[in-house]
């Protein structure tokens, strides 16, 4: 798929490891989160692919030094037959912003989520991040439970 910058979006394979380390690395860094560093990520990202349950889609004009991505993990859904899809990650470097690859990167997870059999997609994303959230609710997202006016959903975390 292309974005409307002509730049593609398409499924990581391993040998893509370290440009995905880069981007998860730069994505924490960025926001002040703690991070293992690039090399441990490429390592956990490789194992990960390998492992099944999660993808990761690259987006950018240069295959070898990709401008975004989107994590995928998937995980049988206990409510249908179907799987469940988790947006661990959305990521497009500071640079590329405002020109659509967010959007293409999240049309071509959606897409991608859909061919993998999942009926069902999820995030969770800060209060603060008015871009991100603006994004996903252009695209049907919704962080009200059952219909537009219902409660709103919560997210909750923790190291354990």
């Amino acid at each position: 798929m292309s974005t409307p910058a002509g730049e593609a979006v398409r499924a990581a394979t391993a040998a893509d490891a370290a440009a995905v380390g880069r981007l998860l690395h730069d994505f924490n860094t960025e926001y002040d989160d703690p991070t293992p560093g690039p090399d441990k990520l490429a390592d956990r990202i490789e194992q990960l692919l390998a492992g099944g349950d999660t993808a990761v889609l690259l987006a950018g004009s240069d295959p070898a030094r990709p401008d975004g991505l989107a994590v995928l993990r998937f995980r049988p859904a206990l409510w249908s037959e179907a799987l469940e899809c988790y947006l661990a990650e959305l990521y497009v470097v500071p640079a590329m912003r405002g020109r659509g690859l967010g959007r293409a990167l999240m049309n071509a997870a959606m897409r991608f989520a859909r061919e993998r059999g999942a009926d069902y997609m999820d995030l969770g994303t800060a209060e603060t991040d008015v871009a991100a959230r603006s994004l996903y609710e252009s695209l049907g997202f919704s962080n009200r439970e059952g219909k537009p006016d219902g409660p709103l959903n919560y997210y909750y975390e923790r190291e354990l």
